[in-house]
């Protein structure tokens, strides 16, 4: 991603602030005009198959597929290395947790510093358009009316079996990577971004992928996409 896109983000940033002093004033002539071409957010439980989902969905509309891009940006941007962000990356932190790591690892990011380059991001791939962003609160922190903002779920038995085949992971380390793994997400979401990443509203579309294959799934995600931005709204903010 170029940073040339950089300023006006900044602009937009320094103005509105974080996601709620955004969007919530933004009227949706507003976002036609800051977010000419949509875009779509995956939100995913552990194992419920997000990452191959959003990647089919990705190549079959020719769009960019966002997930590492995101660390090896903020790592660009705050000068630090891509283990240190990858780190962090998704995880809440607590206030003591914080202080004793800012005093001891001279390469730790504190959150606020982070929080603000991870937004910067996301604002910036959305703005830009024709991708597919990855988790990261993504659909909290862009404008709803501009991408199509979906769910990948399965029951939790599901995929637990599913780490396990996939992952090698023994019953015991599949439970505790998803156990650590869904907190980490939720406890993120809900520290820098104040949302629940369980509530409903939060999404376009929720899709459970018990009995649906990748492919399926893809296709149920782009005929949402194409319901929701007709081809008359995406050939003409090719124009723009």
């Amino acid at each position: 991603m170029a940073y040339h896109s950089y300023p006006y983000i900044n602009k937009l940033f320094t103005q509105l602030q974080l996601r709620d002093r955004i969007f919530s004033k933004l009227s949706l002539d507003d976002a036609e005009t800051d977010f000419p071409r949509p875009f779509i957010t995956i939100a995913r439980e552990p194992g419920s198959g997000g990452f191959p989902i959003g990647q089919a969905v990705a190549d079959k509309l020719g769009f960019t597929m966002v997930d590492d891009q995101i660390i090896e940006e903020i790592a660009k941007s705050t000068q630090k290395r891509t283990e240190v962000i990858k780190a962090v990356d998704e995880k809440a932190r607590t206030n003591i947790g914080e202080l004793i790591h800012s005093l001891l690892n001279p390469e730790y990011i504190d959150e606020s510093k982070y929080v603000t380059e991870l937004v910067r991001v996301i604002l910036t791939y959305a703005h830009k358009g024709n991708a597919v962003i990855l988790g990261r609160g993504a659909n909290f922190i862009t404008p709803a009316a501009r991408g199509l903002h979906v769910n990948i779920t399965a029951p939790y038995d599901v995929r637990v079996a599913r780490a396990i085949r996939y992952e090698g992971h023994s019953e015991k380390k599949a439970k505790k990577v998803i156990a650590e793994v869904e907190k980490d997400r939720a406890d993120f979401v809900n520290r820098y971004l104040d949302k629940d990443v369980n509530k409903k509203s939060g999404y376009d579309l929720t899709i459970n992928t018990s009995y649906l294959t990748v492919n399926q799934a893809r296709n149920i995600i782009l005929e949402a996409f194409y319901q929701k931005f007709p081809a008359s709204r995406r050939y003409s903010a090719l124009l723009r």
